[in-house]
């Protein structure tokens, strides 16, 4: 069976040599799609809560992942390295007990990061999570974290940890304010005239 490039004769060139591919995250982001109750996706029902498995298997999902990212060889870093392992141990520990829910950053809040221009990039850095340089892809889509100005990574790395963790991996920061509990105040009258209704 020939190739595609054969049957259409496209000139195929030596390949050259491309940086590591990051690991498909559909699965991961299928399964955050059943726990993520940020920003918009917050239930209408206030006693919906995501099923702990779920919750478990996405923390595992993307531990499993990571560590697939984490580089071998020559390629290793030991800043990195630590960094990936650290990262990966936390989700496992999160998948072995998980939160009651997700308590992820929104999609409005990584819609709001800070990005930055490929002109601004220097050929020596590098994301934290898959050790890629930035300058490496074609058309970078690289963030900024609040919490400090050299805490940048490829938006595709750091979405995933930030939906399920509000906080920067090299730092442990948190990036968004909880929400804060809101209580409702019951009038004591009101609650009155509702016994003398079924009198």
């Amino acid at each position: 069976m020939s190739t595609y490039e054969v049957e259409h004769n496209v000139p195929t060139d030596k390949p050259t040599a491309s940086t590591p591919r990051r690991p498909d995250l559909s699965t991961f982001f299928s399964t955050l799609e059943h726990v993520d109750t940020s920003g918009s996706r917050a239930p209408s029902n206030s006693n919906a809560v995501p099923h702990p498995v779920d919750i478990s298997a996405a923390f595992r999902t993307l531990a499993n992942t990571f560590a697939m990212m984490a580089p071998s060889g020559a390629q290793a870093q030991e800043g990195n390295n630590e960094l990936i392992e650290r990262l990966v141990s936390e989700l496992m520990a999160s998948a072995e007990d998980p939160p009651k829910e997700v308590e992820g950053v929104s999609d409005e809040f990584l819609a709001q990061l800070e990005r930055i221009p490929k002109g601004k990039l220097k050929k020596s850095e590098v994301c934290p999570i898959c050790s890629n340089p930035f300058l490496d892809d074609q058309y970078p889509l690289v963030v900024r974290l609040p919490c400090h100005k050299d805490h940048v990574f490829d938006l595709e790395c750091i979405t995933p940890w930030l939906k399920l963790n509000p906080t920067c991996p090299l730092d442990r920061q948190v990036l968004v304010k909880k929400k804060e509990e809101k209580k409702v105040v019951v009038d004591d009258d009101e609650e009155d005239e509702g016994d003398m209704m079924y009198a």
